[in-house]
């Protein structure tokens, strides 16, 4: 299939009278074969394929999140060009393009000026390494084209540009491209930077600070997270612009654009190209340098197409189609069995404690379902506390990481608390969004280790920093920072907090661990757990969670007022005893329960053996309680 197809056809053809709504139908058409089940077989993947192997003006998609949403930008959607040697008049069209055919007449009354917006898009922040490889190996294979030169072969960036020093003019051009801006004017491409900078480029920084970003020193890919790797892309969209938000997780279709002419960035420009376009002198170079990185860093991809990702689980269809249903049906008979043998693998895991694993597998499956008001409804922070030191709970995420398509750790040292920047800001300067570690696609599993917290007084910023944890998990929100202001952004974020005792942060249950053994050594326990389970019995767990979250749930008539009948009961001896806090949690706990096992509806069943786990967990809590006189 060859989309520029679209560009050549589809563009005149709906500026022609005759037929308005060609272009539609085009696009529709493509729109149809990209939602085939079989689409993602033949569309390479920004996420898996070198960009180098990647021929500009072709069909690519990429798995992402939408970290920041510029200002809505203008181009030239139908231009005319004319001919030097025949001085024709051709008409052409400008969309899904970042530059011009050359010798644009500027004069022309058939010049249309159309608008889109650009998105600043990041693959998916916290994607774990088995989400990745399967993608990967599941991914369209890409050979590079022999009768394409790419402009960034798989060498240095010294060499690269030790060539375009040293290569005579002619030499330089076939290898650079020629283009015109939609100004109508050619760009030459000229590399900047040594080597080191734009090496360091590709990738985010070791660790998120609160520095403010210096856009001129180098060029920062603004990853939510430290030491994420991946390609960032604009993309361009042309079309449904309200039914995209900030932090959306998509899968989108488009055009590659690469062309060289996008990399002259942080030079002075032409004043004579100012008239043209003046919207361009009242951008600082902080800003040009954000919105225009280098295309062969920052890809431009012009949506045909996007598809929101209801998860980003590999093992399992992400679209509702037919074969997801069958998908479904089928797995729901093996649900109870995949829980108990799950149960049992984090029972071993939580060094045998099974009602800790009872809640843990509950947590991993919970999701904010609604909101009521502020309310987030279905979230369930839970707290481990008790957990031994020194490298448990790190190999506990990992562990966690093995089995969940998105997560991240953040250990909560006094030093990560007041230097690293969790909290999204927005830089006027560039007018741009910096990214923080909270910045997360929904459902990641945030593993807060409290463990790590040591004695020490926490500054400004760690104050904000533990503020903004504790407005997450208790309202799930992130208030992003605007100067002047604070914006609530809505987030469904799982958060598990390890801790010694009691967490210095709100949670929605409090389950102290109890260790049954105790292993001499611990590293070696936990790997040899690990390694024997099979490959294939990890996937069943990883599609067993995933699933899990997306199964609809309702409770009838007849069990709410058993429910309501129970509470009363509970109350009559003693009114302080169970709280209406206290139901909340245990409905939610029912839920969470019910969906484990492939139930869609609460049954009675159901209901008292969530009282039942509740009644143990708070008699262990009440137990470590009067051991700890001290602890709240």
């Amino acid at each position: 299939m060859r989309m520029w197809f679209i560009c050549r056809f589809c563009c005149p053809a709906a500026q022609s009278n005759s037929n308005p709504e060609w272009e539609a139908k085009v696009l529709e058409y493509f729109k149809g074969q990209l939602k085939e089940k079989e689409s993602h077989s033949w569309v390479p993947s920004l996420n898996d394929v070198p960009l180098h192997y990647l021929k500009p003006n072709s069909l690519v998609k990429f798995r992402c999140l939408v970290q920041d949403m510029f200002d809505p930008e203008f181009y030239m959607g139908v231009y005319e060009t004319v001919d030097p040697s025949t001085k024709a008049n051709v008409l052409r069209c400008g969309k899904y393009k970042d530059v011009t055919e050359c010798g644009v007449d500027l004069n022309s009354r058939n010049t249309v000026t159309a608008e889109r917006q650009t998105f600043y898009c990041v693959p998916i922040p916290g994607e774990s390494p088995w989400a990745k490889e399967i993608s990967f190996l599941s991914a369209a294979r890409v050979v590079p084209s022999t009768s394409y030169v790419p402009s960034r072969q798989k060498r240095s960036y010294e060499e690269d540009d030790d060539d375009m020093d040293t290569q005579p003019q002619k030499q330089r051009e076939p290898h650079t491209g020629g283009g015109c801006s939609w100004r109508g004017c050619y760009l030459p491409w000229k590399p900047h930077g040594n080597g080191d900078s734009k090496r360091q480029e590709t990738e985010a920084p070791s660790s998120q600070t609160t520095t403010p970003s210096d856009c001129s020193s180098h060029l920062d890919l603004n990853f939510p997270l430290p030491g994420e790797r991946g390609p960032a892309c604009l993309v361009k969209v042309y079309e449904g612009l309200d039914s995209f938000k900030l932090n959306d997780t998509l899968e989108i279709y488009g055009i590659l654009s690469v062309n060289p002419v996008l990399t002259v960035l942080g030079e002075e420009k032409d004043p004579s190209l100012l008239l043209l376009n003046p919207t361009e002198s009242m951008e600082t170079p902080e800003e040009q340098r954000a919105h225009d990185p280098p295309a062969s860093l920052v890809p431009r991809l012009h949506m045909l197409y996007a598809r929101p990702l209801q998860h980003n689980n590999p093992l399992l269809p992400s679209a509702p189609t037919e074969d997801q249903s069958a998908f479904v049906s089928s797995f729901l008979v093996e649900m109870a069995s995949v829980r108990a043998e799950l149960l049992a693998y984090l029972t071993h895991v939580l060094l045998g404690d099974g009602l800790a694993a009872e809640y843990l597998l509950l947590h991993l499956i919970s999701d904010v379902y609604t909101r009521r008001d502020v309310l987030p409804l279905g979230k369930f922070t839970l707290n481990l506390s008790g957990c031994p030191l020194n490298s448990y709970t790190e190999r506990l995420y990992q562990i966690v990481q093995q089995l969940v398509p998105c997560s991240y750790r953040l250990s909560m040292s006094l030093h990560t608390m007041n230097s690293m920047r969790l909290v999204p800001k927005k830089d006027y300067v560039a007018n741009r969004l910096v990214s923080g570690a909270l910045q997360l696609a929904r459902n990641t599993s945030l593993f807060l280790d409290e463990t790590q917290l040591e004695q020490g007084q926490l500054d400004s910023s760690g104050v904000r920093n533990i503020t903004a944890l504790g407005n997450l998990i208790s309202w799930q929100k992130v208030d992003y920072d605007f100067s002047y202001h604070q914006m609530e952004f809505p987030c469904n974020i799982n958060v598990l907090v390890t801790s010694e005792g009691r967490s210095l942060l709100p949670s929605d249950c409090q389950v102290p661990l109890q260790p049954q053994v105790t292993p001499p050594n611990m590293e070696e326990y936990l790997t040899t757990i690990h390694m024997a389970q099979f490959t294939s019995q990890i996937n069943k767990f990883r599609v067993y969670l995933s699933l899990a979250r997306t199964l609809d749930y309702s409770i009838s008539d007849e069990v709410t007022k058993a429910v309501e009948d129970d509470f009363v009961d509970m109350r009559k001896d003693d009114p302080q005893s169970v709280t209406a806090e206290d139901l909340h949690r245990m409905l939610v706990v029912a839920r969470l329960l019910s969906l484990s096992l492939g139930q869609t509806t609460l049954s009675r069943d159901g209901w008292m053996r969530a009282k039942h786990i509740d009644m143990l967990r708070r008699s262990r809590t009440e137990q470590q309680k009067s051991l700890n006189g001290n602890e709240p």
